[in-house]
């Protein structure tokens, strides 16, 4: 029985709302599918974001573990590494051939200065009583006398007991004492010349208490305790404090001034070591401050002079509160520029290489002074200064080189106070060459353990800093120094007298 149209009809609709069930499932999935492929797109994105996040700190982390000597404020010492080995040749054989050790051929030979006759203690004299081949009698020959001189160690110490007789008066019924000289009565167990001895070998040969105990043990045939030492350098500390605050008085009103800080350890405290270089003498200073706060309570708030050093942020405070003349060291800035070139952005790249030729030229001018009448060598340096400064304040869009850029544009005249003032220089190397022997005592000693070695190391660095300066000898001082402490007198000057 064939259907009716009607049923025709329901049975179309039924086709027809089945199609669009399984069409809307579809687009349903569809929709789903569309749903986590943009999840999906959007964790990708998020990775992505991340990786590249990454990448740009781990570009930063390189450049800076790449930073050395030449291209930062890192010390040369950091630059150490174990160097590669030389490439063998074809033939198996090595490429250079290694020099032999001790003099090398055509080096001109060296020989000692004999001592004068007024250095010598003694003189023996040696004769043959006969001929030692034939045994026959010799006479006198006009040719020189083979001369040996010989230094030799004699009894180290010098021992001597001083008596202070007793005396009874019948009238007071008192037993009373002659009084001893007050350099002895003050030395105590040690002189003057020993206890500059101790303090030379602790000060300047970095040697420890043990170190000195065992010297005085097997050289000088003496035993002396740590206490004992402590009490010598207390001695040596107070003999300096007149110098030191001699240098301390004299910094405010110093024309030029180079100055540095660098890290001291006491007791696991972080403590800073300033040094303050002037012309004729260097003073260092301990403090648990590396703020400009250091450089006002040495200095001043009215300092007149030109203070040389580095763009640590403490010289710029204490520059801008108080409008002190600052020479910021050119060779920190080369540095920094010469870092830029190791970046891997081609902008920044770029811009490091152009000012970095610039500083070069400016550097070229300075280094033809001699070549050059003084009108012609100021017009050639404001010129390079000027191009150093055009090309520094105009910088790619990029972080490291605004910043850089920035420095220019604020503090740009700063770089270059040497070309105006007579004396500067435009490097901070004079205060980084003396704060050297610091680091090197750190390292070897540690640090101190307490303000009066802390007072100690600030006395003895400034007198051997000093000493260098002036060509003199640092044990002569100290016992100089400790001589007059004993004796009461006035601590002797390292501050030249004008005549």
């Amino acid at each position: 029985m064939e259907p009716t149209r009607e049923q025709h009809y329901r049975r179309r609709i039924a086709e027809l709302e089945r199609q669009v069930r399984e069409r809307d499932e579809r687009i349903t999935i569809l929709e789903h599918r569309v749903c986590l492929r943009d999840e999906q797109i959007a964790i990708l994105e998020q990775q992505v974001a991340q990786l590249t996040a990454q990448v740009a700190q781990l570009m930063a982390q390189v450049a800076k573990l790449s930073k050395n000597s030449s291209n930062s404020s890192k010390p040369p010492s950091s630059d150490i590494v174990k160097p590669p080995k030389t490439p063998a040749s074809k033939d198996g054989k090595k490429g250079k051939k290694k020099r032999k050790i001790g003099g090398q051929p055509g080096h001109e030979k060296q020989d000692r200065k004999p001592f004068g006759p007024e250095e010598l203690d003694d003189t023996w004299f040696y004769t043959c009583p006969c001929c030692p081949d034939c045994g026959g009698e010799v006479m006198s020959s006009r040719k020189p006398d083979r001369v040996v001189q010989q230094v030799e160690l004699v009894k180290p110490v010098e021992v001597t007991e001083h008596r202070s007789r007793a005396c009874w008066c019948p009238r007071c019924r008192k037993t009373h004492y002659a009084p001893l000289p007050e350099e002895v009565a003050r030395g105590g167990l040690v002189g003057p010349r020993l206890t500059a001895l101790v303090a030379y070998l602790k000060g300047a040969c970095h040697a420890s208490f043990t170190t000195i105990r065992k010297f005085f043990r097997d050289v000088l045939k003496m035993k002396i305790s740590r206490g004992q030492l402590a009490k010598l350098i207390n001695k040596a500390t107070a003999s300096l404090n007149g110098m030191y605050a001699e240098f301390l008085a004299c910094l405010p009103a110093e024309a030029r001034l180079n100055v540095d800080e660098t890290g001291h350890h006491e007791n696991g405290q972080a403590l800073w070591t300033w040094c303050f270089r002037a012309e004729l003498y260097t003073l260092f200073k301990i403090d648990p401050s590396r703020g400009s706060d250091v450089l006002i309570a040495t200095l001043g708030e009215e300092f007149e002079g030109v203070l040389g050093c580095d763009y640590f942020s403490a010289y710029r405070k204490y520059m801008k509160d108080f409008d002190i003349v600052v020479q910021f060291c050119l060779a920190h800035l080369i540095r920094d520029v010469k870092f830029l070139t190791t970046l891997n952005d081609k902008a920044t790249k770029n811009y490091g290489q152009r000012l970095l030729k610039a500083l070069r030229d400016l550097f070229r001018v300075i280094h033809r002074r001699e070549q050059m009448t003084p009108e012609r060598f100021q017009r050639a340096l404001e010129k390079a200064r000027k191009a150093v400064l055009d090309v520094g304040r105009r910088a790619p869009p990029r972080t490291e080189a605004l910043n850089l850029a920035k420095r220019f544009r604020k503090h740009g005249k700063a770089y270059f106070q040497f070309i105006t003032t007579p004396g500067i220089e435009p490097t901070n190397n004079l205060a980084e060459q003396a704060i050297r022997f610091v680091v090197i005592d750190r390292k070897v000693t540690q640090g101190t353990r307490s303000e009066n070695g802390r007072r100690w190391c600030e006395r003895i660095w400034t007198l051997i800093a000093t000493c260098a300066q002036q060509g003199r000898s640092v044990f002569d001082f100290l016992q100089e120094s400790i001589t007059a402490y004993l004796r009461g007198q006035p601590a002797p000057s390292l501050i030249p007298v004008n005549p």
